[in-house]
């Protein structure tokens, strides 16, 4: 017998029914009435991750099939194997084969389909509509505009969305009680605004900043996480606004060296807090565009530091 003590938290928590998932509640009841018919069209589930795609596909397999889960249902990565050849061997001598299970059809499950190539997406076009009579696909995808016209034209679109704050907080109850974690109130805050909605990413740095001992601070989630506490981002863009470049720069200095912070990383968090500023709203948008033009020149290869800090100077010279 499996000792799920020895598993990895994403995997021991991660539901298995469909009455488990949380906060996609309209969505798990299609699914329901998918299981109780036993019949259901194609999919695709669209949304950000770890918002429980993955998960509800293995829950309705285990719903559908029950023990004989292994002989029905396929789950291929398609970031891993993203080729013509998959479609062509994997995929297709599953779907071609007939059914064990009485009645029902099998599921051919592609996780992170939008990483397949184009001429995989085609090949596997004609193999969903060859097999339709013994296997339905689903395929799960961070952007479903990413799956070409003729697979979403033979698919309902499920779209998922990120989980709210009180349901992550119910989460992170759950999770305190079964590990015997000490968790306060300002660790749980870190761990939601780290995590952005992403149950897995929540998961994951819970583990690791649980690692030590069973008392969890606020401080180890953002070192876990490589994330600065808000107000450290604010600080930076204050002085960076009021025309204080050096405090500024020492400000980056401690985001980038302190916590090791990537220049990307940085950019997300100074979006995330530039509304919050207390500043009209033309400084918010000067703010926005600027992080928006530093944004594009690091994804094109330019040097983090030396982009920030060109960053920072332009917000110090918009007061002048």
């Amino acid at each position: 017998m499996l000792d799920v003590s020895n598993l990895a938290w994403i995997e021991k928590y991660r539901p298995s029914r469909l009455g488990e998932i949380i906060g996609q509640d309209a969505i798990v009841e299609k699914l329901k009435a998918f299981v109780k018919a036993k019949n259901f069209p194609n999919m695709i589930f669209a949304g950000p991750a770890g918002v429980g795609k993955t998960t509800a596909a293995i829950a309705l397999a285990n719903e559908l099939y029950g023990e004989q889960i292994n002989s029905a249902f396929l789950e291929t990565n398609a970031s891993d194997m993203r080729g013509i050849d998959v479609v062509r061997g994997r995929i297709k001598e599953f779907a071609k084969t007939l059914p064990l299970t009485s009645g029902l059809v099998k599921i051919a499950f592609l996780d992170e389909a939008d990483a397949l190539t184009s001429e995989a997406q085609h090949a596997l076009r004609r193999t969903m509509e060859k097999y339709s009579e013994t296997t339905r696909f689903i395929f799960s995808a961070n952007y479903a505009s990413k799956i070409i016209e003729p697979i979403q034209s033979r698919c309902v679109l499920l779209r998922f969305k990120p989980l709210n704050e009180e349901q992550m907080k119910k989460y992170v109850k759950r999770v305190a009680q079964g590990e015997n974690l000490e968790i306060d109130e300002k660790a749980v805050e870190a761990l939601i605004y780290v995590s952005e909605g992403d149950l897995r990413k929540l998961t994951n740095t819970l583990q690791g900043a649980a690692v030590a001992n069973n008392k969890v601070s606020e401080k180890e989630i953002y070192e876990i996480a490589s994330r600065a506490r808000p107000k450290e981002v604010v600080a930076m863009l204050q002085y960076s606004i009021s025309g204080d470049f050096t405090k500024a720069r020492n400000e980056l200095n401690t985001l980038m060296l302190e916590y090791g912070m990537s220049g990307e990383d940085v950019l997300l968090q100074c979006y995330r807090e530039a509304m919050n500023l207390p500043v009209t709203d033309k400084t918010k948008l000067d703010i926005i565009k600027e992080i928006g033009e530093c944004n594009l020149r690091i994804v094109e290869g330019a040097n983090d530091r030396i982009q920030l800090e060109a960053m920072i100077a332009s917000l110090a010279m918009l007061q002048k």
